[in-house]
C-alpha cells in the first residue's frame, strides 16, 4: 500500500489502532480490593487464636492434680492482663502492676510446671516476645571471683529475654549472714537492673521455701519492690499424691493388681502424717513409683518369655516389698 502524504499516513495509523482494539477481548472491570476488610479480617483470626490459645494453657493449667489457689491466682492474674489490654485499645489509664512472680512452697509441688505455663501465656498475651522459659539456680549466675558474676548474670538474662527467668532456690542469693566474699548480691543487683531496663519484655520467676524466700525478697528493697505478687505451691495430700502416683503408672503403661489399688490409700495417708518440713511431693512419688518398677523387673528377670500383662502388672509387692 502506498502513501502519498501524510494525512495518509495518519488517517492508515488510526485505521490499524481501531482494528486492533477490535480484536482484543473486552475485560471486565476487576474490583479493587478492600485492603482495610482484609485487614480487619485477619486482625479478627488473630484476635480468636490467641483467645483459643490462652484458653489451651489455662486449660492445661487447671488440669493439674491438686494447687486450688495457685490455679484461682494464675486465672486472676491472666484475666487481669486481658482486661487491662481491652481498655489500652480504648484509651482508658491501666495501673501498672509487676507481673514478676515468687513462688513459694517445698519441693515437687509443681512450680517449675506452672512457670512453664505461665511463659506461654504471657507469650499469647503479649507481655513477652518468645515465651521461652530458661531455668537457673545459684550455680548458673554466680562466679567465684570479683566481676565474673555479673557478666555469668548477663549472658543468662540475655538467653531469656523475651521470656521468663526462673530461678530455684533462689534465697541462696542472699544466703543469711552472708559475708562480703559472696558474690550473690552482685547477680541480685545486675538481675535487678535488666528487671527495670527491660520491663517490657523480660519477666523473672523466683522459687523456694516459704520461710527462706520471705528473707530474700526483704533483704533487698529492690527485690521487694519488684515481687509483690506470691503463688504459695501447698503440699499435695494424700488423695492428690495417690492421683499422681496412678497417673506415673498410666503414663508409662504399668496396671495395678487389686491388692495394690486397695492398700494405696493407706499408705498415702501415712506418708502424709509421717512427712518431713521439707517433703518432696511429687518428686517423693516419683521415687516410689520408680523404685516400684524396679522391684517388676527383677521379679520378672528370671523368668524365660513375658506376657504383655506380664511385663505391665504392678503388684502390691512391687511397690510394698516384704522384709
Amino acid at each position: 500500500m502506498e502513501l502519498d502524504n501524510m494525512n495518509d499516513l495518519g488517517e492508515y495509523v488510526n485505521k490499524l489502532l481501531f482494528s486492533l482494539q477490535s480484536q482484543m477481548p473486552v475485560q471486565e472491570n476487576e474490583q479493587t480490593p478492600d485492603t482495610s476488610e482484609t485487614a480487619r479480617d485477619d486482625a479478627e483470626k488473630d484476635s480468636a487464636d490467641k483467645e483459643a490459645n490462652v484458653q489451651k494453657y489455662l486449660d492445661e493449667l487447671n488440669s493439674l492434680v491438686g494447687l486450688s489457689a495457685v490455679k484461682e491466682d494464675v486465672n486472676l492474674l491472666i484475666h487481669t492482663i486481658t482486661i487491662n489490654e481491652e481498655r489500652k485499645k480504648m484509651n482508658l489509664s491501666v495501673p501498672e502492676f509487676s507481673k514478676h512472680l515468687v513462688f513459694y512452697g517445698n519441693p515437687g509441688t509443681g512450680k517449675t510446671t506452672v512457670a512453664r505455663i505461665i511463659a506461654k501465656l504471657y507469650k499469647e498475651l503479649g507481655v513477652i516476645s518468645k515465651g521461652q522459659l530458661v531455668e537457673t539456680d545459684r550455680s548458673g549466675l554466680v562466679a567465684g571471683y570479683v566481676g565474673q558474676t555479673a557478666i555469668k548474670t548477663k549472658e543468662m538474662i540475655d538467653s531469656a529475654m523475651g521470656g521468663v527467668l526462673f530461678i530455684d532456690e533462689a534465697y541462696t542469693l542472699a544466703p543469711e549472714g552472708g559475708s562480703g566474699q559472696d558474690f550473690g548480691q552482685e547477680a541480685i543487683d545486675t538481675l535487678l537492673k535488666a528487671m527495670e531496663d527491660n520491663r517490657g519484655d523480660f519477666v523473672v520467676i523466683v522459687a523456694g521455701y516459704p520461710d527462706l524466700m520471705s528473707r530474700f525478697i526483704n533483704s533487698n528493697p529492690g527485690l521487694s519492690s519488684r515481687f509483690n505478687k506470691y503463688l504459695y505451691f501447698d503440699d499435695y495430700n494424700a488423695e492428690e499424691l495417690e492421683k499422681i502416683f496412678i497417673l506415673m503408672c498410666e503414663k508409662y503403661q504399668y496396671v495395678l493388681d487389686d491388692e495394690l489399688k486397695e492398700q494405696l490409700p493407706d499408705f498415702f495417708k501415712a506418708l502424709v502424717l509421717t512427712k518431713p518440713d521439707n517433703f518432696a511431693n511429687a518428686r517423693e512419688v516419683r521415687n516410689i513409683f520408680e523404685k516400684a518398677v524396679q522391684r517388676q523387673s527383677s521379679r520378672l528377670y528370671n523368668d524365660k518369655e513375658h506376657t504383655n500383662e506380664d511385663l505391665t502388672l504392678l503388684k502390691a509387692e512391687d511397690v510394698f516389698p516384704k522384709s
